[in-house]
Order: C-alpha cells, then sequence, then structure tokens
C-alpha cells in the first residue's frame, strides 16, 4: 500500500491538494483503517501527505524553494554509498543496467514525462543496491520522494526541454555504466551527485 500511494502521488495521480479517503482506499486494497492509517501516517512523516482535523489526509504540495535544502542534502548524501558498505555490481547487475541504458534510448525519441518518471524511479530503486548500509537507503529513498513531483510538476507545466532531459538522464547512465564497469564506486556517486544538483538548477530556473 506505501509504495503504491506514494508512487501515485509521484505521478501526480494524487495531485497535492488531493484528498485522500480512508474509505476508498481501504476498500482498494481489501483492509481494514488500521493498517491503511499507519501507512498514511508513514507517508506524512516522509512529508507527502498531511492529516488536516476535520478535513482529512491531504496530499501536500511540492514547492521548490522549500525543497531546495532537501535537494542540497540529496546531492550530499548521494556521495556517500560509496564510503557506507559498499556493495560492487555483480554481472547481474551490470546486465540489468545495460537494460536500462537501452530503455533509455527508446525514451529519448518516444517517451512521454510520465514514462519517464517512472522510469527514474526504477532506475533510482535499482541504484539504492550499491550500498548496504539500511539507514543510508532509507534516507535517500525519503529524500528522493519528497522531491520527485518537482520534475514531473515542471515537465507538464514549466515546457521543459524534455528531449534535452532524456539525453541528459541517459548520458548519466552510460557515465554510471563506465565507472562501475571499473569497479570505481566513489566515480559513480559523484556522477549521481553531479546530475541531482544539475537538474535542480535547471529545474530552479524553469519554476521560479
Amino acid at each position: 500500500m506505501h509504495h503504491a500511494i506514494r508512487k501515485r502521488i509521484c505521478l501526480l495521480e494524487y495531485p497535492p491538494g488531493a484528498r485522500l479517503s480512508e474509505t476508498e482506499l481501504a476498500q482498494e486494497f481489501g483492509t481494514s483503517r488500521t493498517p491503511l492509517r499507519r501507512v498514511l501516517a508513514r507517508l506524512e512523516d516522509e512529508g507527502l501527505v498531511q492529516s488536516v482535523h476535520g478535513v482529512g489526509t491531504l496530499v501536500t504540495d511540492a514547492d521548490i524553494h522549500e525543497l531546495e535544502h532537501v535537494y542540497q542534502l540529496r546531492v550530499e548524501l548521494t556521495a556517500l554509498p560509496a564510503r557506507l558498505d559498499p556493495r560492487l555490481p555483480d554481472a547481474a547487475f551490470m546486465q540489468k543496467l545495460d537494460n536500462f541504458i537501452m530503455q533509455s534510448a527508446k525514451i529519448i525519441d518516444h517517451g512521454t514525462p510520465l514514462e519517464f518518471t517512472e522510469f527514474d524511479m526504477d532506475v533510482f530503486q535499482f541504484l539504492l543496491q550499491l550500498t548496504g548500509n539500511a539507514p543510508l537507503r532509507e534516507t535517500l529513498e525519503r529524500l528522493y520522494y519528497q522531491t520527485k513531483r518537482l520534475w514531473l510538476w515542471a515537465a507538464i507545466n514549466a515546457k521543459l526541454d524534455l528531449v534535452g532531459e532524456f539525453r541528459i538522464f541517459h548520458h548519466e547512465l552510460e557515465a554510471l555504466q563506465h565507472a562501475l564497469r571499473s569497479h570505481d564506486l566513489d566515480a559513480a556517486a559523484r556522477i549521481q551527485s553531479a546530475h541531482i544538483s544539475m537538474s535542480f538548477k535547471r529545474l530552479f530556473q524553469k519554476i521560479k
């Protein structure tokens, strides 16, 4: 339930300000309200929803000015997987990365903002495997999903250069591939940090 609702928020199926009905969600997922409320409490802790007395659970706004410090923290923390319980990629990992790169090339020609956002989430979750440090993984995940809605909103409303964005991400994956083939986890982490930093600057220029 948590992953499904979080994904809907990030894909703007539940836009900022939307009210989440406990009754409807409980029926959809075939559960009682008790576990659902635990999920909503977790989402609130992650900054994606807020409980308003007398109103219910509302999806929070995603304001780039308020999330600037979150982006800055992501840039710094993304360097840590190379130092905290790093996990060298095996053959299966590299094959999966190769598949992602082929998929990314197709997105450049035919992708939509929604498809790219889902793809980006899949790649993010995949790359978390490069560290075995559970608290770091949880923190990176939390911060990532706090900011994820911004790109899709900007792609829909702020006239981003979508093909340019897709190409930049494709080149990042290719650079990661080269670094990981050399077992250079530090270089891979720096590539990801730089990508996050530049992505924020492009978004800020469009949204501000």
